[in-house]
């Protein structure tokens, strides 16, 4: 995974520009008809149920938009919410307010989302070994959000990028020439340009297990659209020889019967890619 420096540099991006797409050259609603000099506050209020998120976020939208904001924040990131909820004040400038309300809505509701859903998925997996997965299947131009919202779920982050980790898929493996001759070419590729990257590959059946467990050197193996019989199976053939996941077409009705096969993950695009936002106002008070 990419660092924690790393990491807010993506936020920071997000923020900036979010605000060139949504201020232009100005705010003319406010401007129009808001003195300068007034002040006032707001509430975020929730009018949903779920797990919040996007405090800690909002909180640094409105320092960008106006440092002298001031945010009292009664409920935290990962707090259960229900309808009626104040999840923060912000107190100052009026036109800073509404300046920053869509961003920090969207960016709210849609970390909410995920990260209820997150939080669903980590509670069926309550009494196993195995974790929650997100994936790259997220929003263009958000993911950093998305996975932050999987984290306050109580998920875990997969690779961020295409930079951070190597993961040998389907398609890599057959243009490749094979799953031996990818993992090679891999290794070799890391070894020459100095980098420090850990290796997935993805196993279509068991007979590729048993080829990727040969090459070596693998951190995590990918069984892609296995059954729990095969699961049960290609986890027993790992042993501890490296990490599982289990992918492809689990359900929340599946996801417990995966985790008892004993794979160290299991990894879903639902999390971030088939989610409703969460309904928020931010609301004069």
């Amino acid at each position: 995974m990419i660092s924690a420096e790393e990491f807010q540099r993506e936020i920071d991006l997000i923020i900036a520009n979010a605000l060139r797409e949504d201020i232009g050259d100005g705010d003319h609603s406010s401007l129009a008809c808001i003195p300068r000099s007034a002040t006032g506050k707001a509430k975020l209020l929730v009018k949903d149920q779920g797990i919040l998120a996007g405090v800690a976020f909002a909180r640094q939208v409105f320092a960008v938009v106006d440092p002298d904001l001031e945010i009292d924040v009664k409920l935290p990131d990962g707090s259960a919410v229900s309808y009626g909820d104040i999840a923060f004040y912000v107190n100052g400038s009026a036109q800073s307010i509404l300046k920053a309300e869509r961003l920090v809505l969207n960016g709210m509701q849609r970390m909410s989302a995920v990260a209820t859903k997150t939080s669903r998925y980590v509670h069926l997996l309550e009494g196993t070994k195995t974790q929650i997965l997100d994936t790259r299947k997220t929003t263009p131009g958000i993911r950093a959000l998305e996975k932050w919202a999987v984290r306050i779920g109580g998920g875990v982050n997969h690779r961020f990028a295409l930079y951070d980790m190597v993961m040998l898929k389907d398609n890599h493996i057959d243009f490749a020439g094979g799953i031996t001759k990818a993992i090679e070419m891999t290794k070799a590729y890391l070894k020459h340009h100095q980098k420090d990257l850990k290796i997935i590959v993805e196993a279509r059946d068991l007979k590729e297990v048993d080829e990727i467990l040969n090459a070596g050197g693998i951190h995590r193996i990918l069984l892609d659209n296995f059954s729990l019989e095969h699961t049960r199976e290609a986890v027993q053939r790992i042993g501890n020889q490296c990490q599982s996941e289990s992918s492809g077409g689990i359900t929340e009705k599946t996801l417990r019967s995966y985790a008892e096969c004993g794979v160290t993950y299991v990894s879903s695009g639902a999390l971030t890619h088939s989610v409703s936002n969460m309904d928020l106002s931010l609301k004069a008070v």
